[in-house]
């Protein structure tokens, strides 16, 4: 049982209910919709400004609109925030586009990965391990009745709110930013 504790209030309700239809949870103070897709959602958002920000200076608006499907691990503003001092900034100017898109792609998976996927999914090893769009590597583990999400160096970002479906995919919400070697 401990495994599907991770999986949050409204996946738990959902699984109580069966096929019972769960809503969406709130994200940044905002409902978010099915039937909008990812940037739709996200930039009603008020804890993902940086993160929407920094999307719209990579240039990527267009590919996160599209049909997808995507998995989005969704750093809040504070994980940006805790960055050293600089790099956001650094990041978000133009002649760093290239460097701002691989960090956010680093972010998304293929597919429409679901806290329950991540679940069913665990090796031998106790990770999931997914490859993201810009060719990255991302292992799930679950800690208790936490899941995380750790980069290509180590570094564990916490799943705070999970399964938040999109017209065109899913986000997680991750309390770190997931950095690329």
């Amino acid at each position: 049982m401990t495994k599907f504790n991770f999986l949050g209030t409204v996946a738990a309700i959902t699984l109580a209910a069966g096929a019972a239809f769960a809503e969406n949870p709130m994200v940044g103070g905002a409902a978010m919709y099915e039937a909008k897709n990812i940037v739709e959602n996200a930039v009603n958002s008020a804890d993902h400004t940086t993160l929407v920000a920094a999307v719209k200076a990579a240039g990527l608006v267009d590919v996160l609109q599209s049909a997808g499907p995507f998995t989005v691990f969704a750093p809040v503003n504070d994980a940006f925030a805790a960055l050293p001092e600089g790099t956001v900034e650094t990041l978000l100017k133009p002649e760093n586009k290239d460097t701002l898109t691989k960090v956010l792609t680093a972010h998304v998976v293929a597919g429409d990965i679901t806290a329950k996927d991540i679940m069913s999914n665990i090796g031998a090893d106790g990770f999931y391990h997914m490859q993201t769009v810009s060719g990255d590597a991302l292992s799930a583990k679950v800690d208790g009745n936490a899941v995380y999400i750790f980069d290509e160096s180590g570094n564990a970002g916490r799943v705070t709110i999970s399964d938040v479906n999109q017209s065109n995919g899913v986000i997680h919400v991750v309390d770190k930013v997931l950095l690329p070697k």
